[in-house]
């Protein structure tokens, strides 16, 4: 099986040792190799709305967007049960010294230790995300009517499934708790519902995400801060983002007007929360919002925010709408671009650190990158799993740089440490990427009225009210 190594050419793994697909082994490249398919398949998903909803429509021969999507139909082939899911990362804790992703430290091409997957039957979150990966896809490739087709019937199979066999992928026990625990699975019904319904233009879909009952479940009426924070785990502030632009572009009107107004109003509310103007959330004084409450790795959750608030701000001025109302005060747009540019700044080295948390821009990056690849050098020599760590421990410089990776970035005081081993502080992540490139793309566009493609998500939309009647035949006396 073969990925790409920016360093070294193409790499080979063995399908010996590993049950995973091929392109899920193009997504090891990246730390310390673990797999959990729930922030790779919401890396598909995110990455294609940076194409999509901001208009990018040009895509590569050879792109990720193709190769997630067919990995996604590889991994749901069956009605039944879908395998290759959840890959078993390996606990360190009480001393286990089993070879594993976190005890080991090797490049992807040399492990030469099992890596099983696990199968599940009941994993409603990540099938749901998989189908919204699959339907976004669709969109992307809706010149390809086959393989555009192929997609959307996929991504059917796959929500059935996920309605059908309700469950978390990371409940009972599973391998991916300890590092990608999923909360709920609601959030992913009304996401990957959305998604089937710009699809498929199938009015059940939307009959079943404006279902007042489902979005209880999935948590908008509650409140809360969570519910405003985009991540791997919780769609929920994405979906209503969606559905907000269903709203603003084709006003469906009865019998859903009432959900989407209040998917717009907690839109609304989650924009007012990311504004310095409130106390919904702490800042270190280098002004960086903490979106995960202090929790260390905060860049993955700032970029995805950055990318929501620029989003919306272009749908307000799509429809000639000037901004909007934090109760009784009214903010215009500039204010979302100027908290995604003002965030974006301080992650290229506008923070106390003057420190760029990308790999390779700027001349002050970090440079002891969490990431086995990344820190070995390449020798031509294989180092087995206890003779990498030689390299992780290393006081140098990676050798190999990691153009374009995000880190997972400072502390609560904007403090970073660059130690390869604090994964704190240095780790890149696919899914922090994947928000990162959304809201790069979003701030480079620029801004007009057409800026936004008001159409082509909605393509296989049908007309939300009936045609009117042919005028009459001419009169004849």
């Amino acid at each position: 099986m073969y990925g790409h190594n920016p360093w070294g050419g193409p790499l080979e793994i063995s399908t010996t040792t590993d049950s995973a697909t091929n392109d899920d082994i193009r997504s090891q490249d990246c730390r310390d190799f673990d797999r959990a398919a729930l922030p790779l398949k919401k890396l598909s998903s995110l990455g294609q709305d940076a194409t999509k909803l901001l208009c990018c429509w040009e895509t590569p021969k050879h792109n990720n967007v193709s190769w997630r999507g067919n990995s996604c139909l590889k991994d749901g082939d069956s009605a039944t049960e879908f395998k290759d899911l959840v890959g078993r990362g390996g606990d360190t804790c009480g001393g286990k010294t089993n070879p594993n992703d976190h005890y080991c430290w090797m490049r992807p091409e040399d492990i030469d230790y099992q890596r099983p997957v696990s199968q599940c039957d009941s994993c409603s979150d990540l099938a749901a995300e998989m189908a919204a990966a699959l339907a976004s896809a669709s969109i992307v490739f809706k010149d390809d009517k086959v393989y555009s087709q192929k997609l959307v019937h996929g991504a059917t199979t796959l929500f059935k499934f996920a309605r059908e066999k309700r469950g978390r992928y990371s409940g009972d026990g599973s391998a991916a708790a300890p590092f990608y625990n999923s909360s709920s699975y609601w959030d992913e019904f009304i996401w990957g519902g959305t998604w089937m319904y710009f699809a498929s233009g199938n009015i059940s879909y939307l009959d079943l995400v404006t279902n007042p009952e489902l979005g209880r479940n999935a948590g908008p009426f509650w409140g809360g801060l969570d519910n405003g924070v985009l991540s791997w785990d919780n769609k929920l502030a994405g979906a209503q983002l969606l559905l907000t632009r269903l709203r603003l572009f084709l006003s469906p009107g009865y019998p859903y007007e009432e959900m989407l107004r209040t998917f717009h109003d907690q839109t609304n509310i989650i924009m007012c929360s990311y504004l310095p103007f409130f106390t919904s959330f702490n800042r270190t004084k280098g002004g960086l919002i903490e979106l995960n409450d202090g929790k260390p790795q905060p860049l993955q959750y700032v970029v995805n925010a950055a990318f929501l608030a620029t989003l919306y701000s272009d749908y307000l001025e799509a429809v000639g709408v000037p901004g909007w109302y934090c109760g009784p005060k009214f903010f215009s747009t500039d204010v979302l671009r100027d908290f995604a540019k003002t965030h974006i700044d301080y992650i290229l080295g506008n923070n106390p650190q003057k420190m760029s948390y990308i790999v390779g821009f700027s001349n002050h990056y970090p440079k002891q990158v969490h990431h086995g690849g990344s820190s070995i050098p390449n020798n031509k020599v294989k180092y087995n799993c206890e003779e990498g760590w030689k390299w992780k421990d290393s006081k140098k410089p990676n050798p190999n740089v990691m153009i374009g990776a995000m880190v997972a970035g400072p502390d609560t005081s904007d403090m970073f440490h660059d130690i390869r081993t604090n994964y704190n502080y240095t780790e890149p992540t696919l899914a922090g990427n994947a928000g990162l490139v959304a809201a790069l793309v979003g701030l480079s566009a620029k801004r007009k009225l057409t800026n936004i493609d008001r159409n082509t998500i909605f393509s296989s939309v049908p007309t939300m009210f009936p045609n009117s009647p042919p005028p009459p035949s001419p009169w004849k006396p």
